[in-house]
């Protein structure tokens, strides 16, 4: 993004208050609100999204730009005086993983997510100078792909050895109100910002007809949830990890926590033990349980340590829709391969079909720019080394899938020769790799 004149006076105030979250470490800040002013809410606003879905008042962004100024001007006065009422979160349900179930999502009114994108912004800056750095979701500089390829090399250097992958219930349902804004209070002890996040923390929930008052949780599609997320699993468990597990360790560890996905790997079975034994107590003094199936440890030595200590063949884990496996490089050298996860695989193809299925009657060239971004998109994040056989099949069974749907617009069905002469002219990118890795 190109920095306006209002951009740069913003990032000198970032600069400001991280420093001095840096360099008062520990201690409560309670002069932050007055950062906030009407250029600060601009460029929050400048940051928002446009296209997102509209919360409960209907407004997109569009409709929200016309006057901005004075809408600004308006917002950070009910913001800092009090008046400001966070208006209740649309609840819209999305599919997860390969099954009926679905994951809740809560869609804020567009001003919302403005201003909840100006206090993020302040909060950021404070927290970002203690997160750890195998903390990766939803934070700055930081993404997936980094995360997948850092767990990768540190599991390789180890020789694998032994996946702790926690799993927690219903997190962003479940997230203890109290429990969070104590730890706020820890370290932010603005009242402007204090009075804000309890708003929205107890803003209610529209789903359908019904309004309710959820006491826990924060909704999962609100600016400001993945952030206060970060916050509160970082004491739940990244300090936890680095200051009171990792000094008893007797072998090496690795760790990644994407947002509340999170994988541990050890070098030795007995500590991957001890730890998978305390983690239900530490997660259940803040409130949280763990899923005691899906909570589990995967013996993940390399192949060969393991047939020389007796062991069988070594298991397989999945982070961030990946599936993590040992494999033979060209080479002929043991490396970690990832390749889509089967439940990710699956819901992929079923959205391909239901879009298939409704624009049926849409124009070839209308469906065939559609699929291909579909597919670009697919590639952008799944494009990595070692899953290209994923991304062919992928490709081979949407070619299908378009075929299938093509029949049916029509009483006779559409041959393959014809719908090799449609694709033909009307061709969908082929599967290309856009992260790659040393193997």
């Amino acid at each position: 993004m190109n920095e306006t004149q209002g951009s740069i006076s913003i990032s000198t105030k970032l600069e400001r208050i991280a420093k001095q979250a840096k360099d008062k470490p520990g201690v409560a800040l309670t002069t932050l609100a007055h950062y906030i002013d009407v250029d600060w809410v601009r460029e929050a606003y400048r940051r928002t999204r446009k296209d997102g879905a509209t919360g409960t008042d209907g407004t997109n962004a569009d409709e929200y730009g016309k006057d901005l100024e004075v809408k600004l001007q308006l917002l950070l006065e009910r913001a800092k005086s009090g008046r400001y009422r966070a208006p209740p979160v649309r609840r819209v349900h999305i599919p997860k993983g390969d099954g009926p179930q679905t994951r809740p999502i809560g869609i804020p009114t567009f001003e919302d997510k403005l201003l909840q994108r100006a206090v993020a912004m302040v909060l950021e800056a404070v927290y970002e100078t203690s997160f750890c750095d195998f903390s990766y979701g939803f934070r700055p500089r930081r993404s997936a792909h980094q995360a997948l390829e850092n767990l990768r090399s540190a599991t390789v250097k180890m020789g694998g050895g032994w996946v702790v992958e926690v799993d927690i219930k219903k997190f962003f349902d479940t997230l203890d109100h109290g429990r969070l804004q104590a730890i706020l209070r820890q370290r932010v002890r603005d009242g402007v910002l204090l009075r804000l996040l309890g708003k929205w923390l107890n803003a209610g929930v529209l789903e359908g007809t019904e309004l309710s008052y959820p006491d826990q949780g924060t909704p999962q599609g609100g600016v400001i949830s993945p952030l206060l997320a970060n916050i509160f699993l970082h004491e739940v468990f990244d300090e936890w990890f680095v200051r009171d597990v990792t000094p008893r360790l007797r072998g090496r560890s690795a760790v990644v926590r994407y947002a509340d996905d999170i994988v541990m790997i050890f070098a030795r079975e007995d500590d991957a033990r001890r730890v998978l034994h305390v983690l239900p107590a530490r997660f259940g003094k803040y409130g949280l349980t763990l899923h005691p199936d899906k909570t589990r440890l995967v013996p993940f030595r390399r192949p060969d340590f393991a047939v020389q200590h007796g062991e069988t063949r070594s298991g397989t884990f999945d982070l961030l829709g990946f599936t993590h496996h040992w494999g033979l490089s060209r080479r002929n050298r043991w490396v970690i391969k990832q390749r889509t996860a089967k439940d990710r695989f699956s819901r992929t193809l079923r959205q391909f079909s239901e879009w298939c299925r409704n624009h049926r009657h849409d124009s070839l060239r209308e469906q065939q720019l559609v699929l291909a971004a579909k597919l670009n998109g697919h590639y952008a994040y799944f494009g990595i080394t070692s899953n290209a056989s994923a991304l062919t099949r992928l490709f081979h069974n949407v070619q299908g899938i378009w075929q299938k749907w093509l029949s049916r617009r029509s009483d006779q069905p559409l041959p393959w020769g014809a719908m090799h002469r449609i694709m033909g002219r009307f061709p969908l990118p082929r599967p290309r790799i856009v992260h790659r890795y040393a193997t």
